[in-house]
């Protein structure tokens, strides 16, 4: 306190002046009709930018819990699609309500690892099996497709990346309808994959390559589109180059597609082959 006044009869001159500035300042724009509507409309300026930049900090802060409620609503949204539904035609005949019956759900989650620069590429994501998750269900993302799940513990999941040299998919050329076999490729780049199909197929350049139903995703998830023809060794099959419709590197959310009826078409199929 000492100091504070040592510090005020110093400088009382100045501060003198200061009171005196002010005041003439506040007098002269409270009688000024144009003076005190400039000073409100600059105060009304500035407190308006300042309350902008307050809130676009908080909208920043809030990121999180947005992405993530957005996430969720496309996964909802996701589920409402027709390809999500089949067609059950032996209930025609009795009430036309039930003719679509609901197959595939989806289970929003996060990314929280990620690699691409491997030859065996995983993902982490921060769902697992007490969510309704388990292995083998395919993943994808609002772009295409992802990969499968590999492993899962209680909270965590493990996805086998797309980007993996031993993934593999059914896969479809969108226009031709030709099926085929969808692998990452030997280059080892993020960006492309590779779909082999019976050489009386007809792709063309720019051509979407989607999910053909026959796997873990409903019809017609995005792989991405036809970026080179070339005839393999032997010209049995013809391989597609595929530039990728998903960006693996900026990966944030992710949905695990949830095939209600999985468990009982893997079931007949095993005792089939028995």
């Amino acid at each position: 306190m000492r100091n504070l006044l040592i510090f005020i009869t110093k400088y009382n001159a100045f501060f003198l002046f200061l009171i005196f500035e002010v005041s003439a300042l506040l007098i002269y724009i409270k009688y000024n009709s144009f003076q005190k509507a400039t000073f409100i409309s600059s105060q009304n300026q500035v407190t308006g930018s300042l309350y902008g930049q307050v809130s676009q900090f908080k909208g920043y802060l809030s990121l999180k819990d947005v992405n993530d409620s957005l996430a969720r609503e496309n996964a909802r949204l996701r589920g409402m699609l027709k390809t999500s539904f089949y067609v059950d035609t032996t209930e025609k005949h009795k009430v036309v309500d039930t003719v679509y019956k609901q197959q595939y759900t989806y289970l929003v989650a996060r990314v929280i690892n990620n690699s691409t620069n491997q030859s065996n590429n995983y993902i982490t994501i921060n769902k697992g099996s007490r969510d309704g998750i388990t292995k083998d269900m395919g993943v994808i993302c609002g772009a295409g497709v992802v990969g499968m799940i590999a492993d899962v513990t209680d909270h965590y999941a493990i996805v086998k990346s797309l980007l993996h040299s031993k993934s593999q998919f059914s896969a479809m050329l969108v226009k031709d309808k030709s099926v085929g076999s969808f692998i990452w490729g030997n280059d080892l780049n993020p960006r492309k994959g590779l779909l082999s199909l019976q050489n009386d197929a007809k792709p063309t350049m720019g051509e979407m390559v989607v999910t053909s139903g026959y796997s873990l995703f409903p019809t017609g998830i995005p792989f991405g589109k036809v970026t080179n023809l070339h005839a393999k060794e032997g010209g049995l099959l013809l391989n597609v180059e595929v530039g990728l419709a998903v960006d693996f590197t900026k990966l944030q959310y992710i949905y695990v597609v949830v095939n209600k009826y999985a468990q009982e078409q893997a079931g007949l199929e095993a005792a089939a082959i028995k």
